[in-house]
């Protein structure tokens, strides 16, 4: 009894990260696991990290791949960099202004975040 219940593989040095459904590689995962929803409103808010304002970007209701993709259209429509942790989009800068309106445009439910 090896590891008996503790899930399955999660990356392989020949595949990397591997989907926890289906059990295969995510460039390959065929059950497209969205993240979870939660009450569907994309929060955006500025923070300070390090001295720096960054713009959080939360609840965007789409898979890992496309998630992405629309991050990185983000970025460049802000002229910023950033990245992509968990599901949450990090735009360097203070851009809610900029990124409220263009989400607005997608079908989403949006909110200003924090104060």
């Amino acid at each position: 009894m090896k590891n008996k219940g503790l899930g399955g593989l999660v990356y392989s040095t020949e595949h990397g990260s591997m989907c926890p459904a289906c059990r295969q590689p995510l460039t390959g995962c065929t059950c497209q696991v969205a993240r979870p929803k939660g009450d569907g409103v994309v929060r955006v808010r500025r923070e300070v990290r390090r001295g720096k304002e960054v713009t959080v970007i939360s609840g965007v209701p789409l898979v890992d791949d496309e998630l992405a993709v629309f991050a990185k259209a983000l970025r460049t429509a802000c002229g910023a960099g950033g990245t992509l942790k968990d599901g949450v989009i990090e735009i360097q800068g203070a851009h809610v202004d900029k990124l409220l309106p263009l989400l607005g445009t997608k079908g989403w439910t949006v909110k200003r975040a924090g104060g």
